[in-house]
């Protein structure tokens, strides 16, 4: 087995990888370390090349500016985030509270999920509604 198998790195290792290409990196309040600490993964877009987003409730956040705290920003943007009511560091989760963490972040999977498709059916019922309205016309 690696080393990597029995001795993980911590988890804002691996979200801090996300952190590749992301514009602030010395002398900034939002480096990828605490970008990746405050929960966020990277997922640039052409559009928006600093756009970050909760691993675990999702929250997208862009317009970064190199003093912007990652805390306080997920803080203010997303005061409900089960990561952010650990109040510990996650390397340190007893197992029942990874498993609670965990399962908040499916049910925001499932709600994330649950809009997209909420949306889709919105979108085609007016494509619908519009046809039936040229017929009738």
């Amino acid at each position: 087995r690696s080393n990597w198998q029995t001795h993980p790195p911590p988890p804002w290792i691996c979200l801090a990888a996300t952190f590749r290409n992301w514009p602030f990196t010395e002398g900034c309040a939002c480096t990828p370390e605490r970008m990746a600490a405050a929960g966020f993964v990277h997922c640039p877009s052409e559009n928006g090349p600093d756009v970050a987003q909760c691993f675990f409730c999702f929250k997208e956040l862009e317009g970064w500016e190199p003093d912007d705290d990652p805390l306080e920003e997920h803080k203010k943007h997303s005061a409900g985030c089960a990561f952010l009511s650990l109040q510990k560091d996650p390397t340190n989760l007893t197992l029942q509270e990874f498993l609670k963490l965990d399962k908040e972040r499916m049910k925001n999977v499932i709600k994330k999920e649950i809009s997209q498709k909420v949306t889709e059916v919105e979108d085609t019922a007016k494509s619908v509604r519009r046809e039936i309205e040229n017929l009738v016309s």
